[in-house]
């Protein structure tokens, strides 16, 4: 769940096969800061969130293994 002000969004988690978690709640706080630099909605920023996480959760070690890039655009503006 996300709350800002008076405003709750609950965003699912990305489905993993949980690995290592070393990382995971930095990798979720970056994703959702990317979203929010960006000025996507808390939903968005979230589910950025989630897919960072998802992808560190996967493997042995706190560093991604794949480029972010393409996810900002893909879950566009409003």
């Amino acid at each position: 769940m996300v709350v800002s002000g008076g405003v709750t969004v609950e965003v699912a988690a990305v489905p993993a096969t949980v690995v290592d978690t070393t990382g995971a709640g930095d990798a979720y706080a970056a994703g959702f800061l990317v979203g929010l630099t960006a000025g996507r909605p808390l939903d968005r920023c979230g589910r950025l969130g989630s897919i960072a996480a998802a992808e560190v959760i996967g493997h042995f070690g706190a560093r991604p293994q794949r480029d972010f890039s393409g996810d900002l655009a893909a879950l566009g503006q409003g």
